[in-house]
């Protein structure tokens, strides 16, 4: 970070006799820097978030939990699946639930015994399910009901055993093994305890790249809490900086969880972080403004967080100054890029808030640069500086090698937080992960002072709201339908999404086939932000240039003057 202060609060902090010190450990072989003052797995780590005790933790519509809550909940539910269910270390669990305390709980439970969390995304449909159940090795998934529903003709041939909680107003069959009947038969348990190593898996995230199927990104214990312990490191220091290290707080800090949990921001820098902080977390089961507001205002959140969309309609409320909103001292970004004049208007609207943001990928745990206060005031089109202290950050050219200082190549990332690859794809995470370094399809630069700029992308991705949508994934899926000849998909802009899915398509001859027939074919196949917002059919083959393969960026072009976006 810039400030000469803050970066010798950090020296301070990450020394030999600090907290968070720094060592060097050999990982895999391979001498790496590495926190030293970090808890050995997440078990531990949760045992530290019990001693906030009595304070709130989650808050869901009427439901309160409390630290203690939580943490009784998790030894009962570890328990249940080792006795009942017979799970192991090293076993895969998925989690396919809608944001809930019940989630948080299944996760903390799952890692807690050292076996492995697979969160999956809340929107796929039953086949998107069944694909990532069946990559990832699951043996046994806890659902909600409506992902139920949509998976469960699907689990038979799985083999998987499902643990469902009803919920959204949604019965379950009578067979179905109950998740409430399960934390009922180990009421009052104690966590078992189960050796776990840094090294171990802790979990398995799914994110959509540039190949078609979403792939798995496998965590261990240390990358998910180098993550974490990132965060702590700048906090920390913060603190010392303005002089309220080891001093109690006059209120509780809390959160408004506006994202899925699925995502690395919502799991890691919201939830996961909060346990360490005794921050309160404020669940939200679908994002809307007014009611955000009524509860920023009523549960005094101090941090939100969520996609640029969300910040843009928080400062743009007809009615902002109705709501006593001065609890505000956080207003951060991420999972897209935020337009610059966002920041802007942000310190005005608020002035007891600033503005900030991170960058990060599913496969850096989130973590990778960070800007706020003044800084992200004076560079708002900047993602910020590598988070200190162990975050390297450099850019490459098609070759790999380094390019000078104020050159545009590829943005790569080191860190102890950066996971190994991705799961059963070799020659992906062969091509991404390179000597420690991830490869992230992100276009930038460095500037003269360290700051990152962002400006295009390698991957064939569409960022829809913060949500990754593989180009070839949705191509896939037309092809499917018998009527389509040719399909091409790419981004289009949207003022609130910042990116939309467009695709063109060709049919056979004499087909009738329209969009609505064509949305209501995919809707099966791909999550509902998957499916093209806007589908132009060709009576003929798509232009092509001279290799052969389609124009994307002329069919792009075309549709965008058509629709005049």
């Amino acid at each position: 970070m810039r400030y000469p202060e803050v970066s010798a609060a950090i020296d301070g902090i990450t020394g030999a006799d600090g907290p968070f010190p720094i060592i060097e450990q050999a990982i895999n072989g391979i001498p790496r820097r590495v926190f030293g003052g970090l808890p050995g797995n997440l078990r531990d780590y949760y045992a530290f978030a019990a001693t906030f005790g009595d304070k709130e933790l989650f808050i869901d519509q009427e439901r309160r939990f409390s630290f203690n809550d939580v943490m009784q909940q998790v030894a009962g539910l570890g328990l249940g699946l080792i006795e009942r269910y017979g799970v192991q270390k090293g076993d895969r669990i998925a989690i396919a639930m809608r944001n809930c305390p019940e989630w948080c709980i299944s996760f903390m439970a799952i890692t807690s015994i050292g076996a492995v969390a697979v969160p999956m995304n809340s929107w796929w449909q039953g086949e998107e399910l069944a694909y990532a159940l069946q990559d990832s090795g699951a043996s046994l998934v806890i659902l909600d009901a409506p992902r139920y529903e949509r998976v469960a003709p699907r689990l038979p041939e799985t083999g998987l055993t499902a643990i469902a909680m009803e919920s959204e107003g949604k019965r379950l069959p009578g067979d179905v093994n109950r998740f409430e009947e399960l934390l009922a038969e180990v009421a009052n348990a104690e966590l078992p305890g189960v050796d776990t190593e840094p090294e171990d898996p802790a979990m398995i995230l799914y994110t959509s790249g540039s190949t078609g199927r979403p792939r798995g990104v496998l965590s261990t214990q240390r990358n998910v809490l180098s993550a974490i312990g990132t965060w702590l490191v700048i906090g920390t220091a913060l603190t010392i900086v303005d002089g309220t290290a080891g001093q109690e707080a006059e209120s509780q800090p809390a959160i408004l969880l506006t994202v899925p949990l699925f995502h690395v921001t919502g799991l890691n820098s919201m939830f996961l972080l909060s346990l360490g902080i005794g921050r309160k977390i404020v669940m939200m089961h679908k994002w809307d403004i007014d009611a955000a507001l009524e509860l920023i205002q009523a549960e005094r959140i101090t941090h939100f967080n969520g996609v640029p969309t969300m910040s843009m309609e928080l400062m743009n409320h007809p009615r902002l100054n109705d709501y006593d909103l001065s609890c505000l001292v956080d207003i951060s970004s991420g999972g897209a890029a935020r337009p610059a004049e966002q920041v802007t208007t942000i310190v005005e609207r608020f002035p007891g808030a600033l503005p900030s943001a991170g960058y990060g990928l599913t496969e850096t745990n989130a973590v990778g640069c960070i800007i706020g206060q003044q800084d992200y005031i004076d560079r708002p089109g900047s993602v910020g500086q590598p988070s200190p202290p162990l975050v390297e950050i450099r850019i490459v050219d098609d070759e790999g090698v380094p390019v000078p200082q104020g050159e545009k190549g590829e943005i790569c990332i080191r860190s102890p937080a950066v996971v190994a690859g991705y799961l059963n794809q070799p020659a992906a995470s062969a091509a991404s992960f390179r000597d420690g370094w991830f490869h992230t399809g992100d276009v930038g630069y460095l500037d003269e002072e360290g700051f990152v700029y962002i400006v295009d992308r390698i991957k064939d991705i569409i960022i829809r709201g913060g949500e990754n949508v593989s180009c070839l994934e949705v191509e896939e899926a037309l092809y499917a339908h018998p009527e389509i000849t040719e399909a091409a998909v790419f981004s289009l802009p949207h003022e609130r999404l910042g990116e939309i899915v467009g695709a063109a398509v060709s049919t056979q001859a004499g087909s009738d086939l329209d969009e609505g027939r064509l949305r209501v074919f995919l809707s099966d196949r791909l999550a509902a932000f998957k499916v093209p917002q806007h589908i132009w059919f060709h009576s003929s083959s798509l232009p092509r240039i001279a290799s052969g393969k389609i124009f994307k960026k002329q069919i792009r072009r075309e549709l965008i003057e058509r629709l005049g976006l």
